[in-house]
């Protein structure tokens, strides 16, 4: 064959293979995506609010705009608590909230945020990602056509504020105190009167004596919402929150219908937030909580080993009327305490005898 002639055809079938491809594989501009989440939390509140919007940011950075973020703090749209059949009835595509706020609907809930002596935040993600964790709320939430995922977390919470001492467990008898989730089960156990009001009305009741008492994250948010002006004495350590975690929830079927790489964006923002809301909670908590003590004449306490003990049996109450609501919530029950002797049990031996031995050696 002539050497000419066979370079000609053999560029002209290079050309012809690139078209062959290039048909094949047309550019095809992707849907434009038009999402609305609703939270739970007031706009730019610190830490929760600001989080929630920082999330909601970060979705329609993440998709380079594909995804347009319509974000909408507590009672802009919906009231804080309606947020639940906002997006299960498809009103809107997502919610930022604490899961254990749905606790009336199915116990289940609590779990996937905190619950009495539960996980911390390191235990709650290890068991949400590798101990069947994320399989559980994927079953609950499902029943009320929802899809759930982890999106912050608060860490350990103080255990509130309270206008008396609380030195034994007869302190808390007719005290009415706003606290959510399995927590409050406990304090009713106690005599108690569990309340739950959305974090921006906390304030005005404490002030107008409508509560005693209230728990809420910890001393960053604590200073912030200004509860020393309402109340005489601040407890350390709660029982109630030890690792709350903060959900982004989604419309089943809206979640069912988006593509691999939409559901990937979301998830990686929600990833995002779920380290960097517990990374600024533990970076702003100690300054805040120096203020406390040293500023604002906070009386601080903690609860003694009586109280702790009968919080601990009245819990074990609260988890027996869990369980026995269905098949589902005692199996999440077995499957968080598992993961909590296993993951709980080594973070103890490494992590907490660690932390021990340093603080002592350091004077922490």
């Amino acid at each position: 064959m002539d050497r000419r002639k066979f370079i000609t055809k053999a560029g002209l079938g290079a050309a012809g293979a690139a078209g062959a491809v290039s048909l094949a594989s047309p550019s095809i501009a992707q849907e434009r995506i038009e999402m609305a989440i609703v939270a739970t939390w007031g706009r730019d509140f610190p830490g929760l609010g600001t989080g929630a919007q920082r999330y909601a940011q970060k979705i329609q950075d993440l998709s380079g705009g594909r995804i347009q973020v319509s974000y909408y703090a507590a009672n802009e749209r919906v009231g804080a608590f309606d947020s639940f059949d906002e997006v299960a009835s498809g009103n809107a595509q997502g919610y930022h909230a604490a899961d254990y706020y749905w606790k009336g609907r199915h116990p289940g809930w609590a779990y996937f945020t905190a619950v009495p002596f539960g996980m911390t935040y390191d235990e709650i993600n290890a068991w949400i990602r590798y101990g069947g964790g994320q399989e559980l709320w994927d079953e609950l939430a499902g029943e009320f056509g929802l899809k759930s995922i982890m999106c912050g977390n608060t860490g350990t919470q103080a255990g509130g504020w309270f206008n008396k001492e609380i030195n034994s467990p007869d302190d808390f008898n007719g005290l009415k105190m706003r606290i959510p989730g399995l927590g409050g089960d406990v304090i009713g156990k106690l005599g108690g009167s569990p309340v739950t009001v959305p974090g921006g009305q906390i304030y005005e009741n404490l002030v107008s004596g409508a509560i005693d008492a209230t728990e809420w994250v910890g001393a960053w948010n604590d200073e912030i919402m200004k509860f020393y002006e309402a109340a005489k004495f601040y407890y350390t350590a709660g029982m109630h929150e030890p690792g709350s975690m903060i959900a982004a929830g989604f419309n089943a079927k809206w979640w069912s219908d988006l593509s691999d790489g939409d559901k990937t964006i979301i998830e990686a923002a929600a990833t995002a937030e779920n380290e960097m809301m517990m990374s600024e909670y533990n970076g702003k908590s100690g300054a805040a909580f120096a203020r406390l003590t040293n500023d604002h004449g906070v009386k601080v306490r903690a609860f003694n080993d009586d109280v702790w003990d009968a919080m601990a049996e009245a819990a074990d109450e609260v988890f027996e009327e869990a369980r026995a609501h269905s098949d589902l919530a005692n199996r999440i029950h077995e499957s968080f305490e598992a993961g909590l002797k296993d993951i709980g049990g080594w973070l103890g031996t490494t992590t907490g005898e660690y932390l021990n031995q340093r603080n002592r050696i350091r004077g922490i």
